[in-house]
């Protein structure tokens, strides 16, 4: 992610959009670092202007993303700003409560074995609406069916919690929030065999991350390391 001043001394980023050989050439755990990097970048405050026409024009005849990034909907999680990067640099797939589905699956293949991309991230956010929904048992149109994609995780925090199970209660909404994200994560290798056989032959991985609204960091948690941070939330709040 090369920077450069533009006449007006603000960081601006290179221009140069990513090639199909500078993709083949980064790794999964490559990625993961360049993410934190403009996220410390982000969190920071040290931001520089993502895009410009030049870039714009240099992306035209094709993409190689080094991520896929699939995030829910909120106004609040700008995907793109977060890990300050550009065009031509991640996929995004949005969705309330970054649930997956065949779309989704669908979208998150074509990211990776058609376009190259290196990895995927499922990341939730603090204070979702879509999980307090789930939590709330709202009922209405066609969201009913995509809270449904939420229930297990929201039925799964509920084992051995000691506290309210209610919206209100913050200590059960994070709680539901890294289920959920673990949730999902598991549902993309158990229902696209094609990721499945890429991350276990180590061409991608496929980490959860979850946006903290107020500090504006993301923390990225991978196989393990997911079920021990819920886990500890239990520990720290419920036990």
């Amino acid at each position: 992610m090369n920077k450069k001043q533009n006449k007006n001394n603000t960081e601006m980023k290179n221009n140069k959009v990513l090639t199909a050989e500078e993709q083949s050439k980064l790794t999964p755990n490559k990625v993961i670092e360049i993410l934190k990097r403009g996220n410390e970048a982000f969190a920071d405050n040290r931001l520089a202007l993502q895009n410009s026409i030049e870039r714009v024009q240099n992306a035209v005849n094709g993409q190689h993303p080094e991520a896929v990034i699939l995030s829910c909907i909120d106004s609040r999680v700008p995907v793109e700003d977060i890990f300050q990067c550009g065009i031509g640099d991640i996929f995004v797939a949005r969705v309330a409560g970054n649930i997956v589905n065949p779309d989704i699956l669908g979208s998150l293949e074509y990211a990776c074995k058609v376009s190259g991309a290196k990895l995927i991230v499922v990341m939730g956010h603090e204070h979702c609406g879509a999980i307090k929904s789930a939590i709330d048992d709202v009922e209405l149109g066609n969201i009913t069916g995509l809270l449904s994609k939420i229930k297990p995780a929201v039925n799964q925090s509920k084992v051995n919690f000691k506290g309210e199970t209610t919206s209100g209660n913050a200590a059960f909404v994070e709680k539901v929030c890294y289920a959920n994200m673990e949730l999902m994560v598991n549902e993309i290798r158990k229902n696209s065999p094609i990721l499945k056989a890429m991350e276990d032959k180590g061409e991608i991985k496929i980490v959860g991350a979850i946006y903290g609204l107020e500090s504006g960091k993301v923390e990225f948690f991978e196989k393990n390391k997911i079920k021990n941070i819920i886990e500890q939330l239990s520990i720290r709040f419920f036990s």
